[in-house]
């Protein structure tokens, strides 16, 4: 087992004491090409380039001497010291850390960074890494080939956005651009890069000096509470009830898929989070839309009314979350519309749960108003492979001055799950 390891992060910058220390009673160095190509590395050392972080593992793990391991950045920063670490290679770690690629594009854009989210995009997750670009506004993506500043501007089709593009960072070749989302499909990118993408809404409302959070800090969006009443995201009132739903007394109808009862439980059944993205198909007044863009997730909020679509649109910009909306029919609107990973249905019945089935999202959501509607509609979810739990919600609204009746809701909620088995 080697006697030492010893992993040094390098940023472009000259080598500190500690590092040159290090280097020069190595026998064996670890690292990328243009590292190994440093000239404080002793000539009669053992050279490893760096493809696979396992195999270099064991291979340190089996040298008789002292390893160095050289790592573009911060090493302890989505790097190679979380592999080193790990308990089958027994390896004790002494890190020389670097400034992280992250904190460099950040500086070289000359903009703070605690309220940013970080990102790593691999083919494997650039699909999720784009979720987070959708639903936050300040994002750090470290790419990697196939995963970069291209195909994240592809997958963020119609959302626009600002792309701060470091390219080689601490290199002779370095170059930072900037650029809308739209156009950084046109060009060819060097790697290493990392992407900052930047806008769809807020990047901070408090005061300069005043966040004590890492990410977006909740003083942001001080709203407290989930399945809130509909006037917290439409306070110019609820507008017109066109869909069948709650009867309040005196034979005054709300659309049942504004009930915050409703939307309460639909929400617990999704479990929209970071990563994520959620269709919300018939947005109305955009509440549960926004709830779902608040718990992190990236949203597209789908209706055939514009007006639905500007009310949803104005709800977002109130409560300080980004969410794309699109105005379209279903389910014919939903072949455009990039895979989701969890669903809510709000109107369009058996041919628009069908619709969204065909795409596997893990979750989806809806309700009926008739047994009938419920019995076909859970028909439909059982068809496309998902187990389904049906419950009759009803709520009652009282005046809290003499308990009196202002307003019942009796709805069904269908909610299926994808089986493991489809």
């Amino acid at each position: 087992m080697a006697d030492r390891v010893t992993v040094i992060g390098w940023d472009g910058s000259p080598l500190t004491t500690a590092a040159r220390s290090a280097l020069s009673a190595a026998t064996l160095v670890a690292g990328a090409a243009h590292h190994l190509a440093l000239p404080e590395i002793p000539r009669d050392a053992e050279r490893i380039r760096l493809g696979s972080l396992d195999l270099a593992a064991r291979r340190i793990a089996g040298h008789r001497g002292t390893a160095v391991v050289l790592a573009d950045g911060d090493p302890g920063f989505f790097g190679v010291v979380r592999t080193l670490r790990a308990p089958e290679y027994g390896l004790e770690i002494e890190v020389v850390p670097a400034v992280s690629a992250v904190a460099a594009a950040f500086a070289r854009a000359g903009m703070p960074w605690e309220d940013a989210r970080v990102v790593v995009a691999h083919q494997r997750t650039l699909r999720r890494a784009v979720n987070v670009c959708r639903a936050h506004p300040k994002v750090a993506v470290l790419t990697s080939p196939g995963a970069g500043p291209a195909e994240l501007a592809l997958l963020l089709d119609g959302v626009h956005r600002t792309f701060v593009v470091c390219e080689e960072l601490g290199t002779d070749r370095e170059q930072v651009s900037v650029l809308t989302s739209d156009k950084a499909a046109d060009h060819i990118w060097r790697d290493p890069n990392v992407v900052l993408v930047i806008g769809g809404g807020s990047t901070g409302s408090v005061a300069p000096g005043a966040a004590w959070l890492t990410g977006q800090d909740p003083a942001v969006r001080p709203v407290r509470g989930w399945g809130l009443p509909t006037e917290e995201y439409a306070p110019e009132g609820r507008g017109p009830a066109t869909g069948p739903g709650a009867v309040a007394p005196g034979g005054a109808r709300t659309t049942a898929g504004e009930d915050p009862a409703l939307r309460a439980a639909q929400l617990a059944r999704l479990g929209p989070r970071t990563g994520d993205l959620v269709w919300d198909v018939g947005c109305a007044g955009g509440a549960f839309a926004v709830e779902a863009a608040r718990f992190g997730a990236a949203v597209i909020a789908v209706d055939a009314d514009p007006v639905a679509c500007a009310r949803t649109e104005s709800a977002a910009r109130r409560h300080g979350v980004p969410l794309q909306t699109v105005q379209g029919r279903a389910p014919h609107v939903l072949e455009r519309l990039p895979e989701p990973d969890v669903v809510r249905v709000s109107g369009g019945g058996v041919p628009v749960v069908r619709a969204c089935a065909d795409r596997r999202p893990e979750r989806i959501v809806t309700h009926a108003s008739t047994r009938d509607e419920a019995e076909a509609v859970g028909a439909a979810l059982a068809d496309g492979g998902y187990a389904v739990e049906s419950l009759l919600l009803q709520t009652v609204d009282l005046d809290p001055s003499d308990w009196s009746e202002r307003e019942r809701s009796v709805v069904f909620l269908l909610a299926g799950r994808r089986s493991a088995a489809s």
